[in-house]
């Protein structure tokens, strides 16, 4: 449990891991600075938007600037007693999870903590059913946490395809909530600078400065593709299905209904 002081303006980065924890750090922090991209340009995003559940960041959390942005994916229970009396802000980024499982099998062949996949349907098993090593990352929690963290997480609500159909309107949008009010000018400066093509080109976003110790980066990028609905790239008619009747019997106790653009 975390124990890391929460303040009054603080947001938080609330995502699924490879759900567009990156995407939105970026995003953030533009509205931040106003659309200024030079911090942006010069600073690791890792070290702009500490993980919060990483103790070797706790320091790079207290020398923040505020409004402190902060990640995490971390599970609400999980959050410090004084995030439940602040008036900090979650954004909670939620994406299409075959979408997730995509990104996740991508990932796994190029960061070295992770069993490397032989296979789509080895992967599937694993995403599912929870077995193998990094259970966290590989598990219906997944599908769980979509149904409680909606339910939990009364803050802003982020679909992560609606970043691709209307990528000004979501700034628009974050701006309203985080009671930032932006001219058209930085307005413009955030989504030229939170685009995927700019990102993929930014070391301090794309994770090129992740040392080879973590990330072998001949094998690929951080950054993959930049598009929502590639799972339809990657799934047979069958794993479909498969991950369809898993999903629905993860989210029949939630009592809500959750849509993807992309389905």
């Amino acid at each position: 449990i975390m124990t890391e002081k929460t303040f009054h303006d603080d947001v938080f980065n609330v995502t699924y891991p490879k759900s567009g924890t990156n995407w939105m750090i970026e995003i953030l922090n533009l509205i931040k600075y106003n659309g200024n991209a030079e911090l942006s340009n010069q600073v690791p995003n890792f070290d702009r938007s500490p993980w919060y559940e990483v103790a070797a960041a706790k320091q790079k959390i207290q020398n923040l600037a505020r409004p402190r942005i902060i990640s995490s994916h971390l599970q609400h229970k999980l959050f410090a007693k004084s995030f439940f009396t602040s008036k900090a802000k979650i954004v909670y980024t939620m994406r299409n999870p075959k979408d997730v499982f995509v990104s996740n099998y991508h990932f796994a062949k190029i960061v070295h903590c992770y069993k490397d996949p032989e296979s789509i349907q080895e992967q599937l098993e694993y995403f599912l059913q929870g077995n193998g090593q990094y259970v966290y990352y590989h598990s219906p929690i997944l599908l769980g946490r979509l149904g409680l963290n909606v339910k939990i997480w009364q803050n802003e609500l982020i679909l992560y395809s609606l970043l691709f159909k209307d990528l000004r309107g979501s700034v628009v949008k974050l701006c309203k909530f985080l009671e930032k009010e932006l001219d058209d000018e930085a307005i413009d400066s955030v989504v030229k600078n939170s685009s995927f093509k700019v990102m993929k080109n930014n070391k301090m976003a794309n994770w090129t400065f992740a040392p080879s110790e973590f990330i072998d980066h001949s094998r690929g990028s951080m950054l993959r593709k930049g598009v929502s609905g590639d799972w339809k790239n990657h799934f047979t008619v069958t794993q479909n299905e498969y991950f369809d009747r898993v999903y629905e019997e993860k989210m029949k106790d939630f009592n809500i209904k959750l849509f993807w653009e992309d389905k």
